[in-house]
């Protein structure tokens, strides 16, 4: 938001520099984050004297030029060459001199340097309006009066305007200060902490009046809700025109394009005060009527952009006795605007809702400055002061006569907010003990107002422009920023607290995961909650009436909260890959959103992806493909580092899946994985393999806290190694092996591995090869070759009779 210096000036008579006053702003909450130098003229004519032709004759070796010889003041005459047809001895003219810059249309510096032109030199240059920017005429030069003294800074005759313009980061909250008058506001209150007790002045309306009731434009407002106050006036009369110098200059500072005197008004009411108002051409309203309506769902209107619109239900409009003529507190209609022809207005100055504005101006996309203050919430108590300030302005540069009276719908009023503040809660929120007078001080210089004062705290009444001031540690806030957050002292002893959290907190375990993930090489990715609803015609396992939509989406792809994090992921593994990056191990923690029959669920899962090589290519090692087991041993990674045990997969069920695992526990599926369906990745044009886990991280933190960690100390005896290489039918699972092993011996057999597997030539047909590794250990003393000898007999003799196997 953009506020002038000047214009703040007028409020306030501010004691210090644009610096000084910026810093005071932004202590004050208001943080400037620049300072802009504004010129009413570009270059603000520095450098452009008033000369007088003292000689003009014909150029030697030019027809169209002439040799001038100009006093410049001071005793000082310079030969200047020009073209104007109209340059003649006598005149007072504008003169550029030696090392002025002067400035085009679009802002490009021109530069006045010593010249000679067709052999004649020229020492300056005699300007037209146009090129000084103080018109557009550009046929000759510019003819000044004749008192003027040679030598005058033209900078004095026309009265550049020099400003220095804050762009303040206003946050949402601050809406008492979308205005100079809310900026002067906060001053005022800064400087009376500083000691400085300054007048806020504001614009005078007492001399409004009435003319004549020749005009009386009937105002309804059905919903009082959406319109709580509704100020309507009709001036008669005036003239459309450019406006006056300075209310241009005013609205040029902040960005704003001057259009005519009667929209200008309305502009800088808004800015001066903080309150939008509108203006109506009188004539184009049917039946002196005015209808604060909303209106059938697909109505057409077109607004000021000559854009044809489809209204809402919900959304608010103006309207006479036949049409809509404007969306309230948003934009206006094309058709009832102010024109070079009007010559009668309907002024309106409304409070309307500031949650139908929001939802309107996001429903058409529009954001106005009107729907910018609006939807924050402005002064409903100033709705009538700001429409009689822009009458007043009006008939003062329009001309004019006020023809009716002030209609002043306001059926309810806002009252003021109650706030009871405890002296204990400032105090320890704070951190230093304020003085009862210096908090009363404060609250008064911020129009906070005290009721009644106890031992413990007071009573205040919050004036209604203050929306983000309702409760106690609100106030706090006032008080600590007009205080000065800087005036703070700092103690000596530095207290902190250390919070006692569970190890099992969920953000703990998603560290320790992720950072056991990235060790592993993956890397982490966020993506978009919302997506399409497209995605759940991709398995029937997603059910498209318990999609959660948007109210108002940004477009139909972003539209509804996903229910699985899989096509999220394979986008982006389909981005990485059709830009080169085909080897992938990826994760993500996120959540689905799921609606049954209007209760709304969000779930919680960590999803992994993996495709293309392992590793990458290397001189001194074969590329490897990533493939099911290296997922599986992955998911199997994290359930150990979770100490999560004896888990027990089984064929999963799903339409996404070509091949694919569940792991469970006692009360609910902890994690499904396996190898994508090509028809689901043909949806993302992915042709390489792709494999994925999804973890339900819900289901797992529960599990996770539920077990019992035990500890042994290490076996100071050894432990011993045997081998079987196994002949078995295809039909035989390691698992089998494995739990035959576990049940012959079960004291001293620690563990059974599978570490080759063998199939092919010089194998009987249907035969494969197992080599399997058992481990045995006595936590009492060592083993001897006798006992190791016994076991393994022993359990070749289980498999041999349970499994037909065979020692190779």
């Amino acid at each position: 938001m953009k506020i002038s210096y000047n214009w703040l000036k007028q409020f306030i008579k501010l004691p210090e520099a644009p610096e000084a006053t910026g810093e005071l702003l932004t202590d004050l909450g208001l943080e400037v984050e620049g300072l802009d130098s504004f010129q009413s003229i570009k270059g603000g004519l520095e450098g452009i004297v008033v000369g007088h032709v003292l000689e003009c004759k014909s150029h030697p070796n030019a027809d169209k030029l002439q040799l001038t010889n100009v006093d410049l003041g001071n005793g000082e005459q310079v030969q200047i060459v020009c073209g104007a047809p109209n340059i003649a001895a006598g005149q007072k003219v504008p003169v550029a001199t030696i090392g002025t810059t002067l400035f085009g249309e679009n802002g490009e510096a021109w530069p006045i340097k010593k010249g000679k032109i067709r052999g004649e030199a020229s020492f300056g240059m005699i300007c037209s309006e146009k090129e000084l920017g103080l018109g557009q005429s550009h046929e000759g030069i510019m003819v000044m009066k004749d008192d003027l003294i040679p030598g005058t800074p033209v900078a004095e005759i026309f009265e550049v305007e020099n400003d220095q313009v804050f762009e303040i980061g206003l946050t949402p909250n601050r809406a008492d200060a979308m205005s100079h008058w809310g900026v002067a506001r906060d001053l005022k209150a800064g400087y009376t902490q500083q000691g400085k007790n300054l007048e806020l002045i504001t614009p005078s309306v007492s001399s409004f009046h009435v003319d004549n009731r020749s005009l009386k434009i009937q105002i309804q407002v059905e919903d009082s809700a959406l319109a709580p106050r509704y100020c309507g006036v009709t001036i008669s009369g005036l003239k459309v025109e450019e406006s006056p110098k300075w209310l241009q200059n005013r609205l040029k500072a902040i960005g704003l394009g001057p259009k005519n005197n009667v929209v200008d008004a309305t502009n800088y009411v808004m800015h001066e005060l903080g309150q939008p108002l509108h203006a109506f051409d009188a004539g184009k309203i049917a039946g002196n009527e005015i209808n604060v309506k909303t209106l059938e769902k697909g109505t057409k209107f077109t607004t000021l952009d000559d854009v044809e619109r489809e209204l809402h239900e919900e959304d608010l409009m103006i309207c006479d006795a036949e049409k809509p003529l404007c969306i309230a507190g948003v934009f206006g209609g094309a058709t009832s605007g102010v024109t070079s022809a009007t010559t009668q207005i309907f002024l309106e100055s409304a409070y309307f809702n500031p949650v139908s504005v929001r939802k309107t101006a996001k429903r058409h996309a529009l954001n106005t400055d009107a729907s910018f203050r609006f939807e924050r919430g402005i002064d409903p108590n100033i709705t009538e002061y700001a429409l009689k300030r822009a009458v007043l302005l009006i008939t003062e540069i329009a001309g004019g006569e006020v023809t009716s009276d002030i209609d002043d719908l306001y059926p309810k009023k806002i009252e003021d907010f109650q706030v009871f503040l405890t002296f204990d809660k400032v105090n320890k929120l704070i951190g230093e003990n304020l003085q009862q007078e210096t908090i009363k001080s404060i609250l008064a210089s911020l129009e906070i107002r005290v009721n009644n004062v106890t031992e413990t705290g007071m009573g205040l009444t919050i004036p209604s422009y203050r929306v983000d001031v309702q409760r106690e540690a609100d106030v706090i806030e006032e008080i600590l920023r007009v205080y000065g957050y800087n005036n703070i002292k700092f103690g000596e002893k530095l207290n902190a607290s250390v919070a006692n959290s569970s190890k099992f907190e969920d953000y703990r375990l998603q560290n320790l995961i992720a950072n056991q993930l990235v060790g592993q090489g993956f890397y982490e990715t966020m993506a978009n909650s919302l997506t399409t609803p497209a995605y759940t015609e991709l398995s029937e396992q997603l059910n498209a009436s318990q999609n959660v939509k948007m109210l108002n989406p940004l477009s139909q792809d972003l539209s509804v909260l996903r229910q699985s994090m899989l096509y999220s992921g394979l986008e982006s593994v389909s981005y990485n890959i059709n830009r080169k990056r085909s080897d992938l191990k990826l994760f993500e923690f996120g959540k689905t959103y799921h609606d049954f029959n209007g209760s709304r669920v969000e779930n919680k899962h960590l999803s992994i992806f993996i495709s293309g090589n392992r590793n990458a290519e290397r001189w001194n090692s074969t590329s490897e493909r990533t493939d099911f087991f290296l997922l599986k041993g992955i998911i199997e990674s994290i359930f150990q580092r979770l100490g999560i045990e004896n888990l027990k997969p089984s064929a999963v069920k799903s339409d996404v899946f070509s091949e694919g695992l569940i792991f469970s526990s006692a009360k609910s599926n902890l994690v499904s994985f396996g190898v994508i369906r090509k028809k689901v990745l043909k949806h993302f044009d992915i042709e390489q393999e792709v494999l994925y886990a999804d973890f339900n991280w819900d289901a797992l933190l529960e599990v996770t806290k539920a077990r019992k960690t035990s500890f042994s100390a290490i076996p100071k005896y050894p432990a011993v190694r045997r081998d079987f290489a196994l002949l078995l039918n295809n039909n035989v699972s390691y698992e089998e092996i494995e739990q035959i092993a576990l049940k012959t011996e079960k004291k001293l057999l620690k563990e059974v591995d599978l570490f080759d597997v063998y199939q092919g030539s010089n194998l009987p047909e249907g035969k494969k090869s197992y080599a399997v590794s058992f481990k045995f250990q006595d936590e009492n003393k060592t083993l001897t070759d006798k006992q190791v000898d016994k076991m393994m007999k022993k359990l070749q003799h289980r498999f041999e009779e349970e499994l037909q196997a065979e020692l190779r």
